[in-house]
């Protein structure tokens, strides 16, 4: 199962120059139960955005450079290719960047998306969804608080 996950803007912002530009804690830890133990497929530039490898999730990195090889990633040149290292009867998690996700989004089964009620300028987007392609499953509310600077929606979509 490919499952696609991102957080985006009402204007499918997803961040600027390698950045969310929003943080939502409860958004993270979300991202962190449904991915942990689980193979996360990524670009380049999304896994140098991480301090540090995400602990127990096997990491696939989607880069051109030849002789890029992070210690304990499996990188691949492709989309085909990142899909075909991961378990087949296991969920594997699609986590960005913009043009990993429009590569990736022929083969997702699955949309986890956490919609920030806002809108922002960014210089990466997730890519627009075909209504006709896309049913919502499931949608839950969260309110800005303290910790949440911005209203957002969990919304689950499954392929037609």
């Amino acid at each position: 199962m490919i499952i696609m996950i991102a957080a985006a803007a009402e204007n499918n912002a997803l961040g600027k120059n390698n950045e969310l530009v929003w943080h939502l804690p409860n958004d993270f830890k979300r991202f962190k139960s449904l991915t942990t133990g689980h193979y996360i497929i990524m670009g380049r530039k999304t896994f140098e955005s991480f301090p540090k490898p995400l602990p127990d999730r096997v990491h696939v990195v989607i880069t051109r450079q030849e002789n890029y090889k992070p210690e304990g990633c499996i990188v691949v040149d492709s989309i085909e290719k990142a899909i075909a290292v991961c378990p087949e009867n296991e969920d594997n998690y699609i986590i960005g960047g913009g043009e990993i996700y429009n590569l990736a989004l022929p083969f997702t089964d699955i949309i986890e998306l956490t919609k920030v009620h806002h809108t922002f300028e960014a210089d990466t987007f997730f890519p627009k969804l075909n209504k006709n392609e896309w049913v919502l499953v499931e949608s839950e509310e969260n309110f800005k608080d303290e910790k949440h600077l911005y209203d957002y929606t969990y919304e689950t979509y499954i392929r037609k």
